[in-house]
């Protein structure tokens, strides 16, 4: 179910003690500090070793790397030396430029450096080996504990370093990070705007130079003075190009960040600046503007100075907007309240965030082009209840992220093509079916399908009922991700796929002897040979019977059915408790049976004897069951087989279990409504062991 929470404007920076503990022990920073402390030996973090396990998963060290704190490798270790800024970062021998960038952008709003980087802790007094760095994953803020062992090679630190060798943040600052996903080696590869997100919880927009507003200085100028992170790109056109020097001195396929912007007198006009830096601490632009530059000749020493302008071979460079259009491709800026740039008022925002995952087989079901399981997909009511003011729309803005795809690469994950659709919603309060899209247009959706950690764009839309479906571009894709719904006014959305509705008939009653029909006669003299005077059949005998009988008929193809199938009808029909089916029972059953294979017969689409996992919602749905996604997976895991195909053993044997599920917990909560305190979705949850 999604939450609901107030987000103010500007809002306030939660304080450390709300992020949640991530520790294995279960003890928060200052816990396992003060046991280190009275133990008197320097913490070491057993869920991130100081060993190759936490560097690389795919290759080994080049070179011997030896692990040291930094009072091993300096006299005098400075946590954060004159303040964190962004000529403490320099790129050391690992391929993250993206996240270094991130980090700059950081270090220019002091409000969130200080979330990220809580200020209790030094190498003074307390000192015990231990530091922690919080970090937003997916609507919740993390604190990340990790001891300062540190990886070097001959005394030198091999990753992020600060140009000061005493000062220590920002390389624990990345060992933080790289603890949080899994190891350093997956902090190889991505784009700023994804760190940048991690570092305050904002919300990412991305602009590519050629379709640029007129106004894009005023709304980087109006980015810097809220507080935004803002990061730049150039694209490359094959991975040859990758960090290949322009004659201008920039590299493709790098990260840089967007650190000022300004305008300066030059020779009567007013000429248009913008600041950037490169994470590697060197290698600069050497265009007009650039540290060296002729220009600056015409600026006077003040001007300079207001603009801490100097001719340092730091990374950092001026240069002039118009050439920061021509040469770069991409700007990323991750606002820390979703109010569009392009406007000067503050607003409030409600924000609900939904937690879901596309399951293959069930809940992953491609985008549109794929017709037969895209409507498979989650789905999630959104209700705009109320205009903008002075407007006859609702702006709202979404943002869907695919989670832990980074954590994940060891074991093979890529970043997945992700996006959504929005579509007007009918009258009805249900998960929508394949011929309601068939016949339906999107209202909106995201500009496109893109392998980027998160896809976000901003929407207007009359008030009214839609449906948001987030999806991955190809089916059968699994991923978790998280989506955010940021509205101006109030907006109520809800999860389609969560309720548990059960609507069954009663039993009905077995007919009089004397009223058989023809087939039940030949049931009835089939049951004497078997069963015996009792006319009660075991799970064995039974087994004999409905396969004897189910072999004769022609329309539909299935192997057998299996032993455990005919114990849960045992199970299901069984009055007596005896453990065995009488005939009057196996007369309502085989009524009830008929109904479950004219059901599956209109499923099994290609007569091959299976069904489609992705049609079971609306099999199950017909058969009276209306389950919720997590269920649905739960069941698809449990009885599909690898081409995601469940065949009739299966598709009885699930529908028997849920009837019986179902029928208990009813007859339980009749009986009395204290006892049960499970929800039927839990119930059937415990009841069916999925």
């Amino acid at each position: 179910m999604p939450y609901l929470y107030r987000a103010p404007g500007p809002q306030a920076h939660p304080v450390p003690k709300d992020a949640r503990t991530t520790h294995s022990s279960g003890q928060n920073f200052e816990q396992l500090r003060q046991e280190c402390l009275q133990r008197g030996t320097l913490f070491e973090d057993a869920d991130f070793p100081a060993s190759n396990s936490s560097l690389f998963y795919s290759e080994r060290p080049q070179v011997p790397f030896v692990w040291k704190r930094p009072g091993e490798i300096v006299k005098n270790p400075e946590f954060i030396l004159g303040g964190a800024t962004r000529t403490d970062i320099c790129q050391g021998e690992l391929g993250d430029c993206w996240l270094l960038a991130a980090i700059a952008s950081l270090t220019l709003n002091q409000k969130a450096l200080a979330r990220v980087i809580p200020q209790d802790q030094s190498f003074g007094p307390g000192y015990a080996g231990i530091f922690h760095f919080q970090f937003w994953q997916h609507s919740e803020w993390l604190d990340v504990v990790i001891d300062d062992r540190l990886p070097t090679f001959r005394d030198r630190l091999v990753f992020l370093h600060s140009a000061d060798h005493n000062e220590f943040w920002s390389a624990l600052l990345e060992k933080a990070y790289a603890k949080l996903n899994g190891s350093y080696e997956a902090l190889k590869g991505g784009s700023a705007i994804e760190a940048m997100e991690d570092f305050t919880g904002g919300v990412a927009e991305t602009f590519q130079m050629k379709e640029a507003p007129e106004n894009f200085y005023e709304i980087l100028e109006k980015a810097l003075k809220r507080g935004s992170l803002l990061g730049c790109f150039i694209d490359t056109g094959s991975a040859a190009e990758s960090e290949a020097r322009t004659p201008f001195g920039l590299i493709k396929g790098h990260a840089y960040s967007v650190t000022g912007i300004d305008q300066v007198n030059f020779r009567g006009q007013r000429i248009e600046l913008i600041r950037v830096r490169n994470p590697w601490g060197q290698v600069e632009w050497n265009g007009s503007w650039s540290d060296s530059s002729p220009e600056w000749r015409s600026v006077g020493p003040a001007e300079q100075k207001r603009l801490c302008h100097t001719a340092l071979d730091d990374g950092e460079f001026w240069m002039a907007f118009k050439d920061f259009k021509a040469h770069f491709d991409k700007v990323e800026i991750c606002n820390l309240t979703p109010d569009a740039l392009e406007e000067d008022a503050v607003h409030k925002w409600e924000v609900t965030v939904h937690q879901g995952s596309w399951v293959r087989g069930s809940t992953a079901g491609g985008c549109r082009n794929f017709l037969d399981t895209f409507w498979t997909n989650p789905q999630i009511k959104l209700s705009l209840t109320e205009k903008d003011e002075g407007q006859e729309e609702c702006s709202f803005l979404v943002a869907l992220m695919q989670k832990d795809r980074r954590k994940l690469k060891r074991f093979g994950a890529n970043v997945l093509t992700i996006g959504y659709a929005i579509y007007e919603c009918p009258d009805k309060d249900e998960h929508l079916n394949k011929d309601f899209f068939r016949y339906h247009a999107s209202r909106a959706r995201s500009k496109t399908f893109i392998n980027l950690r998160e896809v976000s764009d901003r929407f207007k839309l009359p008030p009214g009922e839609y449906i948001l479906i987030p999806s991955t571009f190809e089916p059968h894709q699994e991923a978790d991700f998280c989506l955010r719904i940021f509205s101006e006014k109030k907006a109520i959305t809800r999860d389609m796929d969560g309720n548990v509705d059960i609507d069954l008939p009663e039993p009905p009653k077995p007919t009089p002897p004397d009223q058989e029909t023809e087939e039940e006669l030949r049931f009835r003299a089939l049951f004497e040979q078997v069963a015996g005077e009792d006319m009660e059949v075991t799970a064995e005998e039974l087994e004999y019977v409905l396969n004897a009988v189910l072999r004769k008929k022609k329309d539909i193809k299935f192997k057998k059915l299996s032993l455990i199938s005919c114990k849960n009808i045992i199970s299901l029909m069984d009055t007596s408790g005896n453990g065995k089916l009488e005939f009057d029972e196996f007369k309502v059953f085989w009524d009830k049976l008929k109904q479950w294979i004219n059901l599956f017969l209109r499923f099994d689409a290609d007569k091959s004897g299976t069904m489609s996992t992705y049609e079971l919602r609306t099999a199950l749905k017909a058969a009276g069951f209306q389950l919720s996604s997590h269920l649905l997976q739960l069941i698809v895991l449990r009885y599909a087989d690898e081409e995601l195909q469940m065949d009739f053993d299966d598709f009885l044997n699930c529908l028997v279990r849920l009837e019986n599920a179902s029928r208990v917990f009813q007859a339980l909560s009749t009986k009395n409504k204290e006892f049960i305190h499970l929800t039927i979705n839990e119930f059937i949850h415990l009841t069916m062991n999925i």
